[in-house]
C-alpha cells in the first residue's frame, strides 16, 4: 500500500506541477477543445446541408468528405496535418504554429461527426415545417435558417455536447506533435514530468485535470437528454 501511494500519488511531485497545470495546460487542452470543436460546428452545419442538398454535385463530396474523416483514426489525421503536409509543402508555416495545426486536425474529425449529427437532427424535424414556412412565401434557404436549422439544433444540443467531451479527451492526441513553448496540453504537460522525475503520479494528477472538465460535461448531457425527453 505504501509503495502504491509512492508511486501514483506524491504529493510532493504532484504539487510540482503546479500552477502549470493550470495556467498552461489546462488553458491549452481548453483553447484546442474550443477552437477545435468551433470549426468542427461551422464544417459540420455546411456539410450537413451539402449532405441533405438535392443537388448530386453538392451531395456527393459532402457524404466523400464525412465518410472519409470519420473513417480515419484521428490520431493519422493529426500526423497528416502536423507532419505530413509540412513536408509536401516544404514552404509552408502554420500561422499561429502553437495551436493551427492541432485545431485543425481537430476540426475536420469533429466536423465529420457533427455533420452527421445535425443531419440527423434536420431531418427530425417534421416536414410539415419547411411546407408551412414555404406556403407563407420564405424561400428556401429563408425557412431552413429561421425555421428548420433552430428545431434541428433544440433536438442535437445533448449529442453535441457529448462530441465536446468527446473532443476534450481527444485533445491527449496532440501530444504526438510536439509543441511550441507554451503550448503543452494535459498529456503532453504530465508526461513531461513523468520522464523528469521518474515518478508517474503527474499521469494521477493529469487524470484528475480531465476529470475536472469531462465530469461536469457528461452530467450536462445527462440533464439535456432528460429535458428533451420530457419537452417531447
Amino acid at each position: 500500500m505504501d509503495r502504491l501511494l509512492d508511486e501514483f500519488f506524491d504529493l510532493d511531485v504532484i504539487a510540482d506541477l503546479f500552477p502549470g497545470l493550470v495556467t498552461e495546460a489546462m488553458k491549452n487542452t481548453l483553447v484546442f477543445t474550443l477552437l477545435g470543436f468551433s470549426g468542427g460546428l461551422a464544417l459540420g452545419l455546411v456539410l450537413a446541408l451539402m449532405r441533405i442538398s438535392r443537388t448530386r454535385w453538392l451531395r456527393w463530396p459532402a457524404a466523400a468528405v464525412v465518410d472519409l474523416f470519420r473513417g480515419l483514426p484521428a490520431l493519422l489525421v493529426i500526423v497528416f496535418i502536423g507532419f505530413g503536409v509540412p513536408i509536401a509543402f516544404p514552404g509552408l508555416e502554420y500561422p499561429f504554429r502553437k495551436y493551427t495545426p492541432g485545431c485543425m486536425a481537430l476540426a475536420l474529425v469533429a466536423g465529420a461527426y457533427i455533420a452527421e449529427t445535425v443531419r440527423a437532427g434536420i431531418e427530425g424535424v417534421p416536414r410539415g415545417q419547411m411546407e408551412a414556412a414555404r406556403s407563407l412565401g420564405m424561400r428556401y434557404r429563408t425557412a431552413m435558417r429561421r425555421v428548420v436549422l433552430p428545431q434541428a439544433f433544440r433536438l442535437v444540443i445533448p449529442p453535441l455536447t457529448n462530441e465536446l467531451a468527446l473532443l476534450f479527451k481527444d485533445t491527449s492526441l496532440l501530444a504526438v506533435l510536439g509543441t511550441e513553448a507554451g503550448g503543452k496540453e494535459i498529456l503532453k504537460y504530465v508526461r513531461d514530468a513523468v520522464n523528469r522525475t521518474g515518478d508517474t503520479s503527474p499521469l494521477v494528477a493529469g487524470g484528475l485535470a480531465y476529470l475536472v472538465i469531462t465530469l461536469p460535461l457528461l452530467r450536462a448531457v445527462a440533464v439535456l437528454e432528460g429535458r428533451a425527453r420530457a419537452s417531447r
